[in-house]
């Protein structure tokens, strides 16, 4: 039971209860439990080890709520929990997950038509018996249709973030696995791809022919395997807790890199690979590259046992496989077939941008909207994870669900943010005790004045320029209005981008991944927009958005756009975001050159600042 299940126990708790017309305060408890937990840089169970007390120093964890925790650590259950869901149809709950939809409309569907289940919703919306409802008509009826549709299509795929956690996990546990030389994740994971269907897990062993069966109930025998699909002495499917497909593989280490290869695709990538190197007179297969004695002759499978007509001449790894059919190595990100073959025969492929060239975060989000942690607090976590700088970008007061922040607000926490920098820069001169998690040593730090201003329907920015024009960042987001038509969506941005004070265009689509489609947006004219008036395209890192979109990364790349690589943290957590957005960023070719906080803090504000002088 980690921080994960836990959280999702609590939502489950607070969903109920809403459905259910409890008292708001005490569904919110819940639903605000959730959210800390998801947010624990920590994990529940060695906070627990140490002192159970302990956990109602979590902000918003009080003891009934920690009393849950401890019984959920360690029974795996909660009997409060199990005796609400007596009472109650998790049919409910699977509606509550489509889009739009929310306890009120759960519990007018179920106390008018009496559904309690997805299919029963579809098939009332198809038959127009929803627009007669109190409240809804034949627009909401259509738009829940649409949503549904958009469910199907996405239930069956998992976010990076969820997949990476139960990989990283299996990975971790199967390194102490007997016989286990060597063990990575596969497939569209390990291309780090923005929705993933199941996991692939590879793991090697000298000799695997009297090693296989040991490592194979190795890896039954992990706690999260809910069950078992499929059982062979070399492969293995299983079903996790979490409700994630995983599939295991036991492999020779003499061929684990063509293994690695193959699996890790994609298969158009592949494809390309396998006939290149037919043309060489080779055979690349899962099993490893092979010479063939008479070319074109087709070689029976390898895992068969190689026949007289091929001789096993690599595939102990990925980097052998390349190298023999005359390419460098390939970043399992690029591997797409999208022109990283031609690329790499002409020594033209790009070297992706890293983690650590990040300097800092464009971002993020304190307490004075709806973040979870005071801008000290954000300041010095990332001061110590090595960052030169970050920007608390706030939201704009449009978005009052957000609590944004009016011209006024925004004043008062420049002060804040004013002192907390002087203390800072003290630090930074007298205080050789404190070192960062790179260098070794401290380093000058600073906070940016920042906002995510929201655009208004008809383009202007929610703030007056005599505002704007103080911040170091200004983030522009389209919050509201995504039924736009494109032409109106697309004018509404590039109207937006010819505000002199803008720095950059966030989350470009607006899409949140298994739950809503982009708006229509012509994202072509908005790049070749943001190059015009030299305005920097985001690429935020939150889970479920993962936008801009790495197609259009590279395509933005081609015509000379400048991006940020940003967490939109709500949490000093939430800074492991910004793997995400370097994973879409290295997806959409993107070099350290491309990326504006890769550069030391004067030389990104210089780019910034040329944009009002324009």
């Amino acid at each position: 039971m980690d921080n994960r299940n836990i959280a999702e126990i609590f939502q489950e708790f607070a969903d109920i209860l809403e459905i259910q017309g409890a008292n708001r305060f005490r569904f919110l408890a819940y639903q605000k439990a959730a959210r800390t937990i998801l947010d624990l840089p920590r994990d529940l169970k060695d906070i627990c080890s140490e002192d159970p007390k302990k956990l109602q120093e979590i902000p918003g964890i009080g003891k009934d709520l920690a009393s849950k925790i401890v019984e959920l650590l360690k029974t795996g259950k909660c009997k409060a929990h199990e005796e609400l869901l007596k009472t109650f149809d998790r049919g409910l709950l699977e509606i509550l997950r489509v889009r739009g939809i929310g306890p009120k409309k759960v519990m007018l569907f179920y106390s008018e038509l009496r559904i309690d289940s997805i299919a029963k919703l579809k098939n009332a919306a198809q038959n127009g018996l929803l627009r007669d409802l109190p409240g809804m008509g034949e627009k909401s009826e259509t738009d829940i249709l649409k949503a549904l549709g958009e469910y199907d299509r996405n239930r069956e795929r998992m976010l990076l973030s969820d997949a990476l956690l139960e990989a990283e996990k299996i990975v971790e546990y199967m390194k102490s696995g007997p016989g286990v030389t060597r063990v990575q994740y596969a497939g569209s994971l390990r291309r780090m791809k923005e929705t993933i269907g199941d996991i692939d897990i590879l793991a090697a062993s000298k000799n695997p022919q009297k090693e296989a069966a040991k490592i194979m109930d190795y890896f039954l025998k992990y706690l999260e395997v809910k069950s078992v699909i499929a059982h062979g002495e070399t492969k293995s499917a299983v079903l996790l807790k979490s409700g994630i497909q995983a599939d295991f593989r036991v492999l020779d280490e003499k061929i684990y890199g063509a293994a690695l290869h193959y699996f890790t695709g994609s298969k158009a990538h592949n494809v390309m690979i396998r006939d290149r190197a037919k043309k060489m007179g080779l055979k690349i297969s899962e099993y490893g590259v092979f010479k063939l004695k008479k070319p074109g002759v087709k070689a029976r499978l390898a895992g068969a046992g190689a026949g007289a007509e091929e001789i096993l001449i690599g595939g102990k790894t990925e980097e052998e496989v390349f190298k023999s059919v005359g390419l460098p190595f390939i970043e399992p990100e690029m591997r797409e077939d999208r022109g990283e073959i031609e690329a790499a025969i002409k020594h033209k492929l790009p070297i992706p941008v890293e983690y650590s060239d990040l300097r800092g975060d464009l971002h993020v989000h304190s307490r004075w909207s709806d973040g979870a942690r005071e801008i000290e607090e954000i300041a010095r976590a990332y001061r110590e994870a090595g960052f030169e700088y970050v920007a608390i970008t706030d939201h704009s007061p449009a978005l009052t669900v957000t609590h944004g922040l009016t011209p006024e607000r925004f004043k008062m926490q420049w002060d804040e943010i004013d002192e907390i920098n002087a203390d800072l820069e003290r630090e930074a001169k007298n205080d050789g005790e404190i070192h960062d998690g790179r260098s070794g040593k401290i380093r000058p730090f600073r906070i940016l004045k920042g906002v995510e201003c929201d655009i208004l329907a008809d383009g202007k920015m929610d703030l007056p320029d005599s505002v704007l024009k103080k911040f170091d960042i200004v983030i522009a987001s389209v919050h509201s209005r995504f039924n736009m038509s494109e032409n109106e969506m697309t004018e509404r941005v590039i109207k937006a981008f010819q505000n002199p004070f803008v720095k950059i265009f966030g989350h470009p689509s607006g899409r949140l991944l298994n739950q809503r489609e982009p708006y229509h947006i012509d994202m072509e004219k908005v790049i070749d927009a943001a190059v015009e008036h030299g305005i920097a395209l985001e690429i935020d890192g939150q889970p479920d958005r993962l936008d801009l979109q790495d197609y259009y990364c590279k395509m933005a790349k081609d015509r000379g756009a400048k991006f940020t690589i940003d967490s939109d943290g709500h949490n000093t957590s939430q800074m492991a975001y910004l793997r995400y957005s370097v994973a879409v960023a290295r997806r959409g070719w993107l070099e350290k050159k491309d990326v504006l906080n890769t550069l030391p803090l004067n030389e990104m504000l210089k780019f910034f600042r040329r944009r009002k002088q324009a």
